[in-house]
């Protein structure tokens, strides 16, 4: 179907104009849930232009015939920001007409949201880093001295002689600074398409951690505990579930190829 986003009203009043038929807006509805639509939320993705979509049937067509063992060479890093108080349109209260603002039916939040904090972390199927508190804005230098250095070079020479190191695009990962060190490191490090964080498996990783938190009763109070609570939820993520998640690499390129290098399922 093209135009997914169309309303009802808004076929019906194409329709009137190009064929002269009138027809009402249920009865364009009542045709579409024939066919088996309905309206749904639209999931949510980043942009991909006819470049980026070129650029990740590239590189999928490039690894999908990687084994796992290739895979268990590459260090998988990313950023993710973590809010106090998540926005969740989803969030739903049983109540009577009436208790709008009845005790236990409203929704308590700080004003602008409580805060975040960002974090950056690595996983393979050997290891884990420690995942890292970013405080402020991360440059190229800062990348280079608090992450590279300290935390991603012992990480990729515990994996072994052939180990590969994946970041994004990020323009503090791109620096000249952080590429200088690259090459004087000597890592090996891999290509990656932009705006395809669909491949990358450790955004699985950070959805996984953001919903063991929100388990947490009480919630966080504060950025404090927040962060505590990340690191300790971190280092309880079970080995077998990372595992599950780079096993998944020649799915998601077999995925990615299949829609042209479009939006995959993950």
């Amino acid at each position: 179907m093209q135009q997914r986003m169309a309303t009802a009203n808004n076929i019906r009043q194409r329709l009137q104009a190009t064929t002269n038929t009138v027809v009402s807006g249920q009865t364009i509805r009542n045709r579409l849930h024939n066919f088996g639509l309905r309206a749904r939320r639209p999931v949510r993705g980043t942009t991909l232009t006819a470049n980026h979509r070129a650029a990740r049937r590239a590189w999928c067509t490039q690894h999908v015939r990687w084994q796992r063992q290739q895979w268990a060479q590459v260090l998988f890093t990313d950023e993710s920001r973590f809010c106090l108080e998540p926005a969740d349109g989803r969030i739903r209260v049983w109540r009577r007409r009436g208790e709008r603002f009845a005790e236990g039916a409203v929704l308590e939040r700080q004003r602008f949201g409580g805060g975040s904090v960002m974090v950056w972390g690595g996983i393979s199927t050997r290891l884990r880093t420690p995942v890292y508190h970013v405080v402020g804005n991360l440059t190229g230098v800062r990348c280079q001295n608090e992450i590279l250095q300290p935390l991603v070079v012992p990480a990729l020479q515990a994996i072994g002689p052939r180990a590969i190191l994946q970041d994004d695009n990020a323009p503090p990962h791109r620096s000249a600074a952080v590429n200088t060190f690259i090459q004087q490191a000597r890592v090996n490090r891999m290509l990656w398409p932009a705006n395809s964080p669909d491949l990358n498996p450790i955004e699985h990783m950070w959805d996984e951690l953001c919903c063991w938190v929100q388990q947490h009763h009480p919630p966080p109070a504060n950025l404090g505990q927040l962060l505590q609570w990340l690191q300790q939820e971190w280092n309880g993520v079970p080995r077998a579930f990372i595992c599950n998640l780079i096993h998944s690499m020649r799915q998601r390129c077999v995925e990615c190829l299949a829609h042209n290098g479009g939006h995959t399922r993950y």
